[in-house]
């Protein structure tokens, strides 16, 4: 029995010794990557931002930004030539029913390049037919082909009639085609970028509209550098890049910085340095854009990142992630990012926030399944106007914004009739109500209902209050669970009514309201 005893607790000593000495080794691994990639991190300007956190952290929310509660994001690129994707099921039914395969199959049409490598997807099978054994970067002349008849100053006119406040243009997606002509070699697909400067022309036509301008930047993907297919979330979460792509990255990025001193700079997936270029990148870009504001896609690699792109790793990573899907909280949690080390703002792009977040945050949305255009939905797939619209004011209630995606067509850019048909209903809602949404900020509630249950969702201007009721009331609107006292005036009609008390809440005597939706109330004391 004694001997039985002894072996056991050697057994159990060698095993915490072996976990201690992994542990040990691993931490000393890691210390020596980030070393390594720490040591290539340099700053190119002069200011009041070095790379630091701390200093990074003492960057506020500009005020335009918490102003903004509604902007347009551009899905454009290669991949608008084809424009095609499976649709009818969500990519939230993809990942919990086929997830072997959700990044194939998925509705997303700028996933084209990848989904096309897949012999057996949809995608491929429409490539096949329609295009034969051509390359994805076939679609370069005919894109390129289309921009005669580009119109960026009608698109920033579009925009600004719907109501947007700032613009953000996929400047390179995960497909690796740039948008402007990059100085910056891709030793993997040399010229993939386009030789007109579509970044800089729509900025100067969104600018001239008094609207900012944004760049996208898909720094964690880039499939020109990993040209296997990517089938699954842990492939496309967890891709391997070397330094060859560290590099590229950087520099494309500061490229873009330095010659459109964008408003915005939006990343996507994650950022595939370390923290101490990061910070660089991130300091160089305040004392570029001191009013500048960054999202929080900006996850930094580690080693235990890198290793989680060793396949036999990331396959332990699926099984995981494969068994938890099923449940719908966890795939809204993967567009749920978690708190990266600085940012200005949340992103949220399979979920919302039905309260009051101290963070502003940014709610990130297509009309249909897809972001791009995908000419297999039909309008039947498109989100409704009213849907949309509960989105943004949803999130302006909450010290949120929204940001819609548009998808155009070819190199033509046309956006498609149900796309524009969303954007001018929103125009239309925005020209009475606007004063509702930009320049406010959350009360002390953010929603409550009225007696019909309709949502209403409250923002306020110092002592103003606005009260949007999202539903089509007509006649007298009661407001449960509130009591408030004053005058209301209906921003439609201008028709002024008095507040009282009912039963616990607020009557608002509105007898011309005539069933229009979302109608909006200013309420003063």
């Amino acid at each position: 029995m004694k001997k039985i005893r002894k072996a056991v607790l050697r057994a159990l000593i060698w095993t915490v010794g072996a976990f201690l000495s992994a542990a040990i080794v691993f931490t000393a691994a890691s210390e020596a990557w980030m070393w390594r990639d720490g040591s290539r991190a340099r700053m190119t300007t002069e200011g009041p931002f070095t790379a630091t956190e701390k200093s990074l952290d003492r960057h506020g929310l500009p005020s335009w930004f918490a102003d903004a509660k509604f902007g347009i994001m551009l899905r454009w690129g290669l991949y608008s030539v084809p424009a095609f994707a499976p649709a009818g099921r969500t990519f939230a039914e993809r990942m919990a029913g086929d997830y072997d395969r959700a990044m194939t199959r998925n509705p997303y049409a700028e996933d084209y390049a990848n989904a096309m490598k897949d012999p057996s997807s949809p995608t491929a099978e429409y490539h096949r037919r329609h295009y034969g054994t051509a390359p994805y970067s076939g679609f370069a002349p005919e894109f390129e082909a289309g921009l005669e008849k580009w119109d960026p100053e009608g698109w920033a006119a579009a925009f600004h009639a719907a109501g947007a406040s700032y613009v953000v243009i996929t400047a390179k997606y995960a497909d690796g085609y740039a948008l402007w002509p990059t100085s910056v070699r891709n030793p993997h697909a040399p010229g993939f970028h386009s030789e007109r400067d579509l970044v800089g022309e729509l900025a100067k036509a969104v600018r001239a509209k008094g609207m900012r301008f944004g760049v996208y930047y898909s720094g964690g993907a880039d499939w020109t550098f990993r040209p296997g297919v990517v089938r699954t979330f842990g492939d496309h979460a967890y891709q391997p890049y070397g330094e060859d792509y560290r590099a590229y990255a950087v520099a494309q990025m500061r490229e873009l910085i330095e010659r459109y001193e964008p408003d915005i700079l939006w990343n996507d997936v994650f950022w595939p340095t370390g923290h101490k270029r990061l910070f660089s990148l991130l300091a160089d870009y305040y004392n570029t854009v001191p009013e500048g504001v960054v999202n929080d896609r900006w996850e930094t690699v580690t080693l235990g990142r890198q290793i989680l792109g060793w396949e036999p790793v990331r396959g332990v990573f699926d099984a995981f992630l494969k068994r938890a899907l099923p449940d719908p909280e966890a795939v809204d949690g993967l567009g749920t990012r978690k708190d990266v080390p600085h940012s200005d703002f949340r992103t949220f792009e399979h979920g919302s926030h039905d309260t009051v977040q101290e963070k502003f945050w940014q709610r990130d949305r297509g009309i249909g399944g897809s972001f791009g255009w995908n000419r297999a939905e039909t309008d039947a797939d498109y989100a409704s106007f009213e849907e949309i619209l509960n989105d943004l004011v949803n999130a302006a209630a909450n010290n949120g914004a929204l940001m819609l995606n548009i998808g155009p067509g070819g190199g033509e850019g046309v956006i498609p009739p149900g796309q524009r048909d969303r954007l001018k209903a929103i125009g239309a809602w925005m020209r009475v109500n606007r004063e509702a949404l930009d320049g406010t900020r959350p009360w002390r509630r953010s929603v409550t209902a009225t007696r019909d249950g309709a949502k209403v969702a409250f923002t306020r201007k110092g002592d103003v209050l606005y009260a949007t009721v999202l539903g089509r009331p007509e006649g007298s609107v009661v407001l449960e669970d509130v009591v408030l006292r004053g005058t209301a005036t209906h921003l439609g009609t201008g028709e002024r009514a008095a507040l009282s008390a009912s039963e616990g809440g607020t009557r608002i005597a509105a007898e011309a309201l005539d069933g229009s939706y979302a109608p909006v109330f200013r309420m003063t004391p």
